[in-house]
């Protein structure tokens, strides 16, 4: 009976594991893309000022980095996360 529940547990969680594995949910990769923006524009700040030498331009060339590239990497994930190669 120990087993039986035991052997019900693992199958359960297995699958619970497996849904989550294969599935991401529309927020998620919002946070991700807005995380990993934060990161990227700060780079791309750094380096258009290190070019131009000026806060003003690498500011307004950073800013639209960062609304072309978020969007372009939430819909790179949803993307990704329909294709069930590799999972």
């Amino acid at each position: 009976m120990i087993l039986d529940q035991v052997l019900l547990y693992k199958k359960s969680e297995s699958k619970s594991f497996k849904d989550a594995q294969s599935s991401e949910k529309p927020l998620r990769s919002v946070i991700k893309a807005l995380s990993w923006r934060v990161v990227g524009t700060l780079d791309t700040l750094i380096v258009s000022y290190l070019l131009t030498g000026e806060i003003a331009l690498a500011t307004s060339i950073a800013s639209i980095d960062f609304t072309t590239k978020l969007l372009l990497y939430f819909f790179h994930e949803r993307i990704w996360n329909k294709i069930k190669w590799g999972k």
